[in-house]
């Protein structure tokens, strides 16, 4: 399962420079012709609450999970504790390299419950999370 938060709908869009113009159904077919073997889910949320309980539904059947959770990495608490109270294994996962923008961007809730965290290489870092599995 692909989770992505708030403002990834707007890939191919939103500051090309910094996310490529690709949209992100553009890249997910991509990804499910390539892996056909893996049985791919995706959703997206602007909302908080939303992603939470997406975490809570898939998060005990899945094989795993990679996700995006965009800005709310940095902000929610809530996400991270869904995280942990989950049993599926996720892999926070970011296409620019946060350590490289802005201080706030530096603090993670999502990883100190994630199986591994993957950044910086762009669209390629949802491929290199699928492979993780």
């Amino acid at each position: 399962m692909i989770i992505n938060g708030p403002n990834l709908n707007l890939l191919g869009k939103r500051e090309p420079n910094i996310y490529g113009s690709l949209t992100f159904t553009e890249f997910f077919d991509k990804i499910k012709t390539k892996y056909p073997n893996v049985q791919l889910e995706y959703y997206q949320s602007n909302i908080e609450g939303e992603l939470i309980d997406k975490l809570h539904h898939v998060g005990f059947s899945f094989d795993g999970i990679i996700l995006n959770a965009g800005a709310y990495t940095h902000t929610s608490i809530g996400i991270g504790d869904a995280i942990k109270g989950i049993e599926t294994p996720v892999v926070e996962v970011h296409i620019s390299n946060t350590f490289n923008r802005e201080e706030f961007r530096h603090q993670s809730f999502i990883s100190p419950n994630a199986k591994g965290v993957i950044l910086g290489f762009g669209l390629q870092s949802y491929e290199l999370a699928i492979q993780s599995f």
